[in-house]
């Protein structure tokens, strides 16, 4: 049988999942946030080195800290999960143990993202 579709027409559909490029996108995005989100974070750090914990809550409650904090971790656990996705399906081959870790690394990311997050919001505002 004869194929009169064009070259381009062939392959439509095959290849990537079409979404490699917004993958691409987000992950640079992430890692851009996290430059200057990073630089205030360590900055902090170091302002804030040997402070008792009363007087980081009070720093933590003042301004915009809090926010930026959560911003600082809710990005960077975001951008870990990105990066450790394209490890796993460019290094496991193993279709069964590609899909488990895909799901291991979705579910930790956010349980430990979220718990980080939790953990700061309480400290911040709670006892």
């Amino acid at each position: 049988m004869v194929d009169l579709r064009s070259d381009l027409a062939r392959v439509r559909g095959l290849g990537s999942a079409k979404d490699g490029v917004h993958h691409w996108w987000v992950q640079r995005l992430s890692a851009i946030a996290l430059v200057p989100l990073g630089i205030w974070f360590v900055v902090s750090a170091i302002k804030l080195a040997g402070v008792p914990l009363p007087a980081f809550k009070l720093w933590l409650n003042t301004g915009a800290n809090v926010f930026l904090m959560v911003l600082f971790v809710g990005t960077l656990f975001y951008h870990l999960k990105l990066g450790l996705q394209i490890v796993i399906e460019d290094y496991l081959h193993v279709e069964k143990t590609k899909v488990v870790a895909l799901m291991l690394n979705t579910f930790a990311t956010i349980f430990v993202g979220a718990f980080s997050i939790f953990a700061l919001v309480k400290v911040a505002f709670g006892g």
